[in-house]
């Protein structure tokens, strides 16, 4: 029996990214297309196979502790992002603020899919969600520095929206206007969850 289930839905990239491995804040970079291998993006400051644990890891890891990386990339979604600008009083907040890789459009509730989903590729590029990202300051400082006044309500505007993280589990080369199909795990909700979550 298959451990993952194909679904009719389907994500189309409408901007790429990379965040330069030097310099200072998360503000990424547009490109035309992703070359993806086992570490990520060539030349992004979030590639590697590992990283060192950070502050979101305390109660698993001491920080800074070599763990495997699956935050190699950041997706978010346009129509989620929009909504996070009205919330901020904006007309957009632009994907590079949010220090973002990939930015996809056509998918609801991108936040929330199901962690070990899958977003492919029609060429087999495959890309692993880890979990939701959750929302910090870092872009606030980013769009504070183009929308002075408005870095602070960031953080609060994007509870719930500020996409997934992922992690490259087959290579390939994304490019603008490719479609990337979700397979998300053939299993119901674990039973205990809400008992678990609210200790």
């Amino acid at each position: 029996m298959p451990a993952l289930k194909p679904t009719d839905f389907n994500a189309r990239v409408v901007w790429l990214g990379r965040v330069p491995a030097e310099g200072p804040g998360i503000r990424s970079e547009p490109v035309p297309a992703l070359e993806l291998d086992w570490d990520g993006s060539a030349g992004d400051r979030h590639a590697g196979v590992t990283r060192p644990s950070c502050s979101r890891m305390l109660q698993q890891h001491p920080r800074g502790t070599e763990i495997r990386n699956v935050r190699q990339m950041a997706i978010v979604s346009a129509e989620e992002m929009a909504e996070v600008a009205r919330r901020m009083g904006l007309d957009a907040v632009a994907p590079e603020w949010t220090g973002a890789s990939i930015v996809v459009e056509g998918l609801a509730d991108l936040t929330h899919l199901p962690p070990s989903s899958r977003l492919q590729g029609a060429d087999g590029l495959t890309l692993v969600v880890d979990m939701e990202n959750r929302p910090c300051v870092l872009p606030g400082k980013e769009i504070e520095a183009e929308r002075a006044g408005f870095g602070a309500r960031f953080k609060p505007a994007a509870e719930g929206r500020r996409g997934v993280t992922a992690w490259v589990e087959r290579p390939g080369r994304l490019s603008l206007g490719d479609t990337l199909r979700l397979h998300i795990p053939d299993q119901r909700a674990w039973s205990h969850i809400e008992a678990a979550l609210s200790h």
